[in-house]
């Protein structure tokens, strides 16, 4: 009995470590691929992250391009000046265009890099700041018409890069890097 047993079991180990080595080997072959494929994945997925992000950065960028265009005091006074109106009126319409056009656009600072976006906000106040100057030098009941002129010629000669430019092109610049 005891040499049958012996046989036994001498039978079953030589079975049993054979196919535990061969299912041991299958298991980490299988493993591998699973771990190579779900890479595969994640490396594809981080990509067409990286490409989606960049999309969105320079929609923003586009976006932020486009309100520092708006809030020129050209653009605003085009857009908001209505002959009826008083210097103080005009005045009120401009700022109230510009604060609008900004509030329309502050999600895009998390798309665009803190330096830009403090130029962006220095250009907006640089502008509503101007504009407040400029009109308080003015009588209230002066109308619109010669206190959009008195803006434009201010502006004009004062010979300096407005705010918003300076912001423009630091804006470009990073946005060149991004393509």
């Amino acid at each position: 009995m005891d040499i049958s047993l012996l046989s036994v079991i001498s039978n079953i180990l030589l079975v049993t470590i054979p196919s535990v080595s061969i299912g041991v080997g299958l298991y980490m072959v299988i493993r591998a691929y699973i771990r190579r494929d779900q890479d595969l994945r994640l490396l594809e997925i981080r990509a067409t992250t990286n490409k989606e992000t960049r999309m969105l950065r320079l929609q923003a960028y586009e976006r932020m391009v486009l309100f520092l265009e708006r809030i020129s005091p050209a653009s605003v006074i085009s857009r908001v000046m209505d002959p009826e109106m008083v210097n103080h009126e005009l005045q009120l319409a401009m700022i109230r265009a510009i604060r609008s056009e900004f509030e329309h656009n502050l999600s895009q600072q998390m798309y665009i890099s803190s330096d830009a976006w403090h130029l962006i906000v220095s250009a907006k106040d640089e502008i509503i700041k101007a504009i407040g100057m400029i009109a308080s030098h003015l009588p209230a009941d002066t109308g619109a018409q010669q206190v959009a002129r008195v803006i434009l010629e201010s502006v004009e000669r004062s010979g300096q890069m407005l705010p918003n430019v300076t912001a423009l092109e630091y804006l470009k610049n990073e946005a060149r890097e991004l393509m």
